[in-house]
């Protein structure tokens, strides 16, 4: 009975820890809010997020002047909190569809938020992006050489599997 109990443990001390990042997005008027979070069991090293809205079927943008592609209300990319984790703070410029962030690292159970606005080009409720309208744009991560992705759901989550920890 030891040697059976002691066995698990070895096999899961011996396991490679994994780690997961998830990006929820939600909608809010004037900003829209999107939290990247370490939901993982590890620390995770120099890490790049990017978000491509470019699979959802709306055209989905980031509307961040007054005077580009967006419709009527544009808010800038802000920080709210997180910032420390970031090598620098992105550009976003009006109309892009990607944005990515660079992370010095980030410890399990960390996250990062930031507001932006959203704006579909599709016609559909420009100004405010559902839940459904995100579904099809997703997340990448990348750490070292590796590379993950996953698409946002109807729940406008999207969880990225890490294979293994980076710190």
């Amino acid at each position: 009975m030891r040697f059976g109990v002691l066995s698990v443990v070895i096999f899961c001390w011996a396991s490679p820890s994994f780690g997961d990042v998830q990006v929820r997005f939600d909608e809010g008027a004037p900003k829209d809010r999107f939290t990247i979070s370490n939901i993982g069991g590890c620390a995770l090293g120099a890490t790049a997020v990017t978000i491509d809205l470019r699979g959802s079927p709306y055209g989905l943008i980031f509307d961040v002047t007054g005077s580009g592609a967006g419709v009527e209300v544009f808010q800038p990319f802000e920080l709210l909190r997180g910032g420390e984790n970031l090598k620098t703070q992105p550009t976003v410029m009006d109309g892009d569809n990607q944005l990515t962030l660079d992370f010095h690292g980030l410890v399990a159970g960390a996250s990062l938020a930031f507001t932006i606005d959203v704006d579909d080009t599709a016609n559909r409720s420009e100004t405010m992006v559902s839940g459904a309208e995100i579904v099809g744009a997703g997340v990448v991560v990348r750490t070292g050489v590796s590379s993950s992705s996953a698409s946002f759901g109807e729940d406008a989550i999207a969880t990225v599997a890490i294979s293994s920890c980076t710190s």
